[in-house]
């Protein structure tokens, strides 16, 4: 009988599966396909303090193995997020959720994180700080170790719960900024976020996007990703969640070895809604195939 089950921040997971922010809602569009607490965890959509509309559309681009979106955070904001969301997904689902972040300012970050820190259905805090820097200029947080640095240290002080803080891929160093992260306390980092890509409409002549670029996802990214994932791994000693790409249990299994102690599927759950469910299925079968009696025991094992 092999073992899935990992340890992610001090809390237990049955598999290391779980779908990425952006790409599974609130779980219940999935829990009425399948009992999502089959689930390692999920990380739900994207929240900010105040309700975002998000960008003008157009706002998906399809691409070779992949895709491009520039949603722009669209939500309803933390607090109906936290009154009306939250106690929807309690009930159909009985484990604790990954709370993903967003925020445009350090002190919106902390704030918002503050509030979700306080619901019992929240296991982690997954801050996402590629989001712009109103007060700095417009970069991304993620894209400065001092910026990336500066968010972790605020959050950490507003909460009691575990801090993933998830970073951008498009940075000359990854692994400098996860390590600026755990300096200032960060549980642990998931990376990648999406990089940057864009279409053009030949008959327009005009980009797809409205916004012109926007976040490029899929399996075209999982090389990249499990290239940034080991760099990191190599670098800090706090778990590392991995992202980019992920389809298949022969993925998950890869990405852990590389490092990562747990895994995120994005794109993939927009092209295949059973797509974590299927993955899940597989990993035993998968791991007795490559002769693997535990999960959490490959995690890095191709550094050694």
């Amino acid at each position: 009988m092999v073992d899935t089950s990992v340890d992610l921040c001090g809390i237990r997971l049955s598999n290391p599966v779980i779908p990425a922010s952006g790409t599974f809602g609130y779980g219940y569009e999935f829990a009425e396909l399948y009992d999502i607490n089959m689930l390692g965890t999920f990380s739900f959509k994207g929240t900010t303090l105040q309700p975002r509309f998000g960008n003008p559309t157009p706002r998906i681009a399809e691409c070779t193995a992949g895709m491009i979106n520039s949603v722009g955070l669209q939500n309803p904001g933390v607090d109906k997020v936290i009154s009306e969301e939250l106690p929807r997904l309690s009930r159909f689902f009985n484990k604790k959720v990954m709370a993903n972040v967003g925020g445009f300012s350090i002190e919106e970050y902390a704030e918002c994180a503050s509030r979700l820190d306080k619901c019992d259905i929240v296991g982690w805090l997954e801050i996402n700080i590629s989001c712009p820097n109103v007060h700095g200029g417009g970069m991304s947080f993620g894209t400065s170790p001092l910026a990336a640095a500066e968010v972790t240290r605020a959050v950490k002080k507003a909460v009691n719960k575990p801090v993933i803080i998830k970073l951008s891929p498009n940075v000359t160093d990854i692994a400098a900024i996860a390590s600026a992260c755990e300096g200032e306390g960060a549980d642990g980092v998931s990376l990648i976020n999406t990089l940057l890509g864009m279409r053009i409409d030949l008959k327009t002549k005009k980009p797809i996007i409205a916004n012109r670029k926007g976040g490029f996802s899929g399996e075209a990214i999982f090389p990249i990703a499990l290239r940034m994932v080991n760099d990191v791994y190599s670098a800090v000693k706090i778990p590392v969640v991995g992202i980019g790409g992920v389809a298949s249990a022969e993925n998950v299994i890869e990405m852990m070895l590389a490092g990562a102690t747990a895994v995120e599927v994005g794109a993939a759950n927009l092209v295949e809604p059973f797509a974590c469910k299927n993955i899940i299925e597989a990993l035993p079968l998968t791991m007795e195939k490559y002769n693997i009696n535990s999960l959490s025991e490959i995690i890095g094992g191709a550094n050694g």
